[in-house]
């Protein structure tokens, strides 16, 4: 998502831009997520400190996070910054810059989606964040209506009889739920970015679909060398996820990355049982979605190196519970989807022009919401490199802060 909407920006402002990804367009991280574009979503999700979670966490059994060994090993200094960075001193600061992020996501998908005619992928309806108890739904609602004060979050509060009204099939268990007003669901998340990939090539673009063997710079020029072809250009993005950080290291980069994987897996529903909105079990920490797919089981993040193997207990686990809330018929799925949000340890993105290199760009490091802030990024980016006044203030996301 990150890489197609820069290039679709620029594209549209007159560049001639070839976009090399090594799958088809949509098919890496965007295609695996849980299809929201969160306007709601102004705080970054925090490492947890209050010594009872970590605690919870430690026998690796609960359903929003797992961890290897390996993985935590691989991946300390990133993860003890990322803890550092959660203090409430250092999070105070964050939310604010991050918040300027997500403020802008709608006003920036809103053009794509009529440029690339994906109108019908699209719900503007909001979701269901759903609760087991009144304690937390209280505690949540306050910080609802502290997100409404400060960043225009609209939201309404359903008890059990006006939520059973939205979601007649959702077990008693569920008691209430916070429904976001703002944000808008895909029914395709993977055939939204396709499809603005075509709306790039559309107006002119190109798509090379090769595997990247070497990124050099000589004088002025870049050259881009891949599995296919070679490519000499004046300036050149990576937006790479979760691949990004090993590919600055020969540029001289060592930025503290690090992934959270996750799962998805769709399914049937039992009985003609139809689920309406995009529902998140707040309080167990998976996610259910109506998508074109069948109904789409995602799960939290999983603490691991990039490339291990899939392990789908966190997804069993997951679906064992889900099962307890809504009819969920068989898999339809031969095995689970695996992917990996690109983090660094203070929760922001990289996005503006690389220390060292002139004419090299960067955008990565979106976590979660790589799928929301896609579009963003690209206007952002194409302002700074036509040297335009941004919409916010980039000085929270330059990649010199590391």
């Amino acid at each position: 998502m990150v890489g197609v909407s820069i290039a679709w920006q620029l594209q549209q402002r007159g560049y001639q831009v070839t976009l090399v990804d090594r799958r088809q367009p949509g098919r890496e991280t965007s295609f695996g997520n849980a299809g929201i574009i969160q306007r709601e979503a102004v705080r970054p999700y925090p490492f947890p400190r209050d010594m009872k979670t970590i605690l919870s966490v430690l026998p690796n059994r609960r359903v929003d996070i797992r961890y290897r060994p390996t993985g935590m090993v691989n991946a300390a200094s990133p993860l003890l910054s990322y803890w550092h960075h959660s203090s409430s001193r250092l999070y105070k600061k964050i939310v604010p810059e991050y918040a300027s992020l997500i403020q802008l996501c709608l006003e920036a998908h809103a053009p794509m989606i009529e440029a690339s005619g994906a109108g019908h992928l699209v719900r503007r309806e909001g979701w269901l964040e759903i609760y087991r108890t009144q304690e937390k739904l209280a505690k949540r609602v306050k910080e609802a209506e502290e997100a409404r004060e400060l960043y225009g979050v609209q939201f309404t509060v359903l008890d059990r009889e006006a939520l059973s009204e939205k979601e007649p099939q959702l077990d008693e268990k569920i008691i209430g739920a916070i429904h976001w007003l703002d944000p808008w669901t895909v029914a395709d998340p993977g055939g939204l970015v396709a499809a603005y990939a075509a709306s790039f090539e559309a107006m002119g673009g190109r798509v090379v679909q090769a595997d990247i063997t070497g990124v050099t710079q000589q004088g002025d020029t870049w050259t881009v060398t891949t599995s296919e072809e070679a490519f000499s250009v004046d300036q050149v993005v990576m937006a790479l996820g979760p691949w990004a950080g090993q590919w600055m290291k020969p540029l001289g980069y060592h930025f503290p990355t690090f992934v959270k994987r996750g799962y998805h897996m769709h399914y049937a529903t039992q009985s003609g049982a139809k689920l309406n909105y995009w529902l998140m079990d707040a309080e167990v920490g998976y996610l259910l979605a109506p998508m074109n797919a069948g109904v789409r089981l995602t799960t939290g993040a999983e603490l691991d190196r990039l490339e291990s193997p899939a392990d789908e207990e966190q997804l069993g686990a997951a679906e064992k519970v889900a099962r307890t809330i809504f009819p969920l018929g068989e898999r339809k799925d031969s095995a689970a989807w695996k992917g990996a949000r690109p983090c660094l340890p203070d929760m922001k993105p990289v996005i503006g022009p690389a220390p060292r290199h002139p004419g090299l760009w960067l955008a990565f490091g979106h976590g979660h919401q790589g799928f929301t802030l896609g579009p963003a990024t690209g206007q952002l980016l194409a302002d700074m490199m036509e040297d335009k006044p941004t919409a916010i203030d980039m000085a929270p996301f330059r990649a010199d802060r590391f």
